[in-house]
């Protein structure tokens, strides 16, 4: 029997990081670090939206929100042997299983379970929509619980999310047509994954990922621990797979960094199980420039045309994914790259309402229209896609080949991918605008400069009217701005690879 039941918010978090479960489970809480306020918004977020779910709702329900514990468990049996028809806040434990499902339904002669979210019931575009595993494996878990228990009606959940929408989680179905393991499978896996963890029979390692990471409390732990051992992950693009595949022969950078790849390379093949030669050469090249230390300089690996314009435009923009509220337009102009010139220009919808969103992006786009002859940079697909995202939204203010014309690589160019993953190589445990800004010498005026921050700033400034606190936006995003500035002109500084002695 396990010492420790496995939770829906186990599985949750296992979907992002197994290190993870391993540390909230055996690790010393003297090293892991308060909740930042991102997530501490998140938490709270997530509880109103419940709330406010549940208090609009016109079908009646019976609320066990206010119990814990074995008391809340025995309410929501005795509720389910008196058929009641929905029941909020419920739960249910069998074997070594735990789970706390925000609604128990009932259909035919069973219940399924479902979840309130805050967020979208699904990822990725309208037209590509997936569901979502880290959903996905909580509602499998209260699914297991209602079989076990002779309670379900069958293997499927629900998903109430942000928008109003009910997301059904069919745990037949395959995962797409490339993943035929079905959404069952991947639950039983993730469970089976937590029960090995949770016996000590999975041994676990920490793993660097810049977008998860730095969000969680066991951060710092990880890194001072990932930084002794000059773990592969602090490669970028090497995540925990290419690193475990790798770690059958090299315990570390440095020892891949003076790997001779002919021995490893045999045509089209090498010997690092899912990893090809063009992969692995890559790899191996950021293992030697990391191992260089100080001596490390960044550099192209082919050619690219960046040439100067007489007008740049540098992009970033601001969104609140709780709201899926876009609130901040940012533009820095630059005339002749002379940086004396430069001028910030920012468009911000003072209030998380359809009506101002609308404004302020009816702004950016007319600012943009009439700035046709500039060169525009932004870093990553995230701007384009929002912007056609908006554009749907809101198609009185401009058309779908507006926003097409607009990102045509003519006119904007995507330094992240088009420029930094294709052609360049640097020093650095990854490659997100703040690690390549700092690493050129540029210094964000806030102390912990994140989007993350800005969206908890963005929640304090409808609540409070502070204008301190929407100056703090207002030179967040400058900086970002400025930040893509900074990157552009360095990388117009940088050495072909085949210059370098």
């Amino acid at each position: 029997m396990l010492p420790f039941s496995i939770t829906a918010s186990m599985l949750y978090n296992l979907t992002s990081c197994e290190h993870r479960l391993y540390l909230d489970t055996f690790g010393d809480p003297a090293q892991r670090a308060e909740p930042n306020a991102f997530i501490q918004l998140l938490w709270e977020k997530g509880t109103l939206f419940e709330k406010e779910v549940m208090t609009t709702l016109q079908s009646p329900f019976l609320d066990l929100s206010r119990y814990r514990g074995d008391e809340k468990e025995a309410r929501t049996r005795e509720a389910m042997a008196q058929n009641v028809p929905l029941i909020y806040s419920g739960r249910l434990s069998v074997d070594n299983l735990l789970g706390e499902p925000d609604l128990l339904r009932q259909e035919g002669t069973g219940y399924v379970a479902g979840d309130i979210k805050s967020g979208s019931g699904e990822e990725g575009d309208d037209d590509n929509s997936k569901l979502k595993k880290s959903y996905a494996v909580q509602l499998g878990l209260y699914t297991d619980i209602l079989e076990r228990v002779n309670l379900s009606p069958g293997r499927w959940g629900f998903i109430w999310d942000i928008h109003g929408k009910e997301v059904r989680y069919d745990f037949s179905q395959p995962q797409g047509s490339r993943t035929p393991q079905t959404w069952w499978e991947l639950y039983q896996s993730y469970r089976q994954c937590a029960h090995d963890i949770l016996e000590r029979q999975q041994l676990t390692k920490a793993a660097y990922s810049s977008g998860i990471c730095k969000l969680c409390h066991w951060y710092q732990h990880c890194l001072i621990d990932l930084q002794r051992t000059y773990d592969l992950t602090l490669l970028p693009e090497l995540g925990r797979t290419k690193r475990d595949a790798l770690n059958a022969r090299f315990s570390n950078i440095q020892e891949f960094a003076s790997a001779d790849l002919s021995t490893l390379t045999h045509g089209k093949k090498t010997d690092i199980p899912g990893m090809g030669p063009g992969t692995l050469k890559k790899l191996h090249a950021r293992a030697q420039l990391v191992a260089a230390g100080d001596q490390g300089r960044p550099y192209l690996r082919e050619a690219i045309s960046l040439p100067e314009h007489a007008s740049e435009i540098f992009f970033d923009i601001e969104v609140d994914p709780l709201r899926d509220h876009t609130y901040l337009h940012g533009f820095i102009e630059r005339q002749h790259q002379e940086n004396a010139t430069e001028q910030f220009v920012a468009f911000f919808a003072d209030q998380p309402t359809a009506k101002a969103e609308q404004e302020a992006f009816a702004l950016a786009m007319a600012y943009l229209q009439q700035h046709a002859d500039s060169k525009i940079y932004y870093y990553s697909k995230y701007e384009r896609t929002l912007y056609r995202k908006l554009q749907a939204k809101y198609p009185d203010v401009c058309t779908a080949e507006d926003i097409e014309a607009l990102f045509n690589p003519e006119r904007a160019i995507d330094l992240y991918f088009d420029v930094v993953l294709k052609a360049t190589e640097w020093p650095t445990r990854d490659y997100s605008i703040k690690t390549l800004a700092k690493y050129l010498g540029f210094i964000w005026r806030d102390t912990h400069p994140s989007g993350a921050a800005s969206i908890e700033w963005f929640h304090r400034w409808v609540e409070s009217g502070d204008q301190e606190i929407k100056q703090r936006i207002l030179d967040y995003n400058e900086d970002d701005c400025r930040a893509t500035r900074v990157l552009l002109d360095g990388i117009r500084k940088l050495p072909l690879q085949s210059s370098i002695p």
